[in-house]
């Protein structure tokens, strides 16, 4: 499969997944803390084309699914679930493919407005098929920030937004909507959290780094602390507040 053919069928699944929950109406929580019955309605059908295409997945909601392919999904079927629960129009389905070299493609639909970002590995970045840029901002007293958690210490932006939807605000970074996405000193992601949105930054020319230093390209279940900013000047500023 080429990338613009996977493409397509990350979009798909995406569709797929908003259409479950569509055909679900009214959803609670589940047994298991933080889930909705919405979360598991869009995995199932996420999880079925995925893995029904021959690709390894890993999903928040339901682990791993084949682990026999050299391609491997990871899934967010509705990255702010609590939003679209709650009737906040800022959720989406973020997903990315990493092969032997690392993440290759990255797709996350809003399914609040149906704009679609993408990128591929050495490509580029795009939103509804126009390529994206960060803002020119570098100034962090003149940017506005997303946020992810209560930041300890003052970043001194001129405004935040704490948006609730980590995949969406990174694309928010990579499209210029947003100067800069940070997480607070208790918050860490988990892989299907950022991974799409965070390659999309990084193919757009975004900045972005992960605070404890470790590697952030994994497809595992375990914790990262990745953030983004419009470029490398802003990204120090933000850095050197963060680690003071």
């Amino acid at each position: 499969m080429d990338a613009h053919a996977l493409v397509d069928l990350l979009f798909d699944v995406s569709l797929a997944a908003k259409a479950a929950v569509d055909d679900l109406g009214e959803s609670g929580l589940t047994d298991r803390p933080g889930q909705y019955q919405l979360d598991v309605a869009a995995d199932a059908a996420a999880v079925a084309k995925l893995a029904g295409a021959g690709l390894s997945v890993l999903s928040e909601e339901s682990g791993w699914t084949r682990r026999d392919s050299s391609l491997i999904a990871v899934l967010d079927p509705i990255d702010g679930s609590t939003n679209a629960h709650r009737g906040v129009p800022f959720y989406s389905t973020s997903i990315c493919v990493l092969d032997a070299d690392g993440p290759w493609i990255g797709t996350v639909v809003n399914h609040a407005t149906g704009q679609r970002f993408q990128a591929i590995r050495g490509l580029g970045a795009w939103r509804d098929g126009c390529p994206v840029h960060p803002s020119p901002c570098q100034s962090l007293e003149e940017s506005i920030v997303g946020i992810s958690g209560y930041l300890d210490s003052k970043l001194g932006s001129w405004q935040y937004r704490a948006l609730g939807c980590a995949s969406l605000e990174f694309c928010s970074v990579a499209e210029g909507a947003l100067d800069a996405f940070v997480l607070g000193s208790t918050v860490a992601l988990q892989p299907w959290d950022y991974l799409a949105g965070l390659l999309i930054c990084a193919e757009s020319g975004a900045a972005v780094t992960e605070l404890d230093g470790q590697n952030p390209w994994i497809a595992s279940e375990t914790s990262r602390r990745p953030i983004a900013a419009a470029n490398p000047k802003l990204m120090s500023a933000i850095v050197s507040v963060l680690a003071a």
